[in-house]
């Protein structure tokens, strides 16, 4: 009689430590809490609990990505956008994020979320457009800031997409394109500038040798020929066809 209650109490024994052994992986942590009392945390590995008395409450080490809700913002020069943004973050502090906030996911989204409407608030539209590393890096210190107290490093946000209103794209668009218009005429007047400075320049050095305006005739036939046309261009100076053009006096 006397065995079996040893054998009793040796199995009650067993499957008490069985109900409370716990094993946690490589990248996870585990904060205990006995009696209500922190313990601190521990893991990875087995862990061992008393039943009724021990509470664990299991925090992942690893990067978590926090898919922030879209936002609607007015930007500085008052142009509604509709902004998609993506964080990443980590725990460094168990003990931190499980005593100083009450669940540290919904907090860091909603800390995330305010501070994505303020900084954008504060940013034009074509600061939101072009400089978005700027502002990506701005966000990121500011809830990074915000968020240390709590055992979270946030170590990236993106802005992933920018929506804004239709009107507003045709408004963009027009703009671009009359921008791009005025550089074409920019150029093509710079073209030209250059060209007649080319043959200004190249007038006075004709002018200043009759040889190399002779050269230069004789080359210009021999590209005329090159093409196997049968026209030849021949050029008379004004000089020989003045006196003809000019008009008789009248007799009185």
């Amino acid at each position: 009689m006397t065995g079996y209650w040893i054998g009793a109490a040796v199995l009650a024994v067993a499957v008490v430590l069985l109900c409370g052994l716990r094993v946690l992986r490589e990248y996870e942590r585990a904060v205990v809490f006995r009696l209500g009392r922190l313990r601190g945390a521990h893991g990875p590995g087995p862990l061992l609990l008393l039943p009724l008395i021990d509470r664990m409450e299991r925090v992942p080490l690893r990067t978590i990505t926090l898919t922030i809700p879209p936002q609607e913002v007015i930007t500085r020069d008052n142009v509604p956008a509709r902004v998609n943004a993506v964080a990443y973050f980590r725990v460094t502090d168990p003990v931190k994020a499980i005593v100083e906030v009450e669940s540290y996911p919904v907090a860091t989204s909603q800390i995330a979320q305010t501070t994505l409407r303020s900084v954008l608030g504060h940013a034009d539209l074509d600061t939101l457009l072009a400089e978005r590393e700027e502002l990506n890096e701005s966000i990121r210190k500011i809830v990074d800031e915000q968020t240390e107290p709590w055992g979270i490093k946030v170590t990236t946000v993106e802005i992933k997409d920018v929506e804004i209103p239709e009107a507003m794209q045709r408004a963009m668009a027009r703009q671009a394109e009359a921008e791009r218009e005025r550089r074409a005429k920019v150029i093509n007047a710079t073209g030209e500038h250059e060209a007649a400075q080319a043959l200004h320049d190249a007038s006075h050095i004709l002018s200043a040798s009759p040889s190399a305006l002779q050269l230069r005739y004789l080359q210009t036939l021999l590209e005329i020929g090159g093409d196997q046309r049968t026209t030849v261009v021949f050029p008379l100076p004004m000089d020989l066809i003045a006196p003809f053009l000019q008009q008789p006096p009248e007799k009185a």
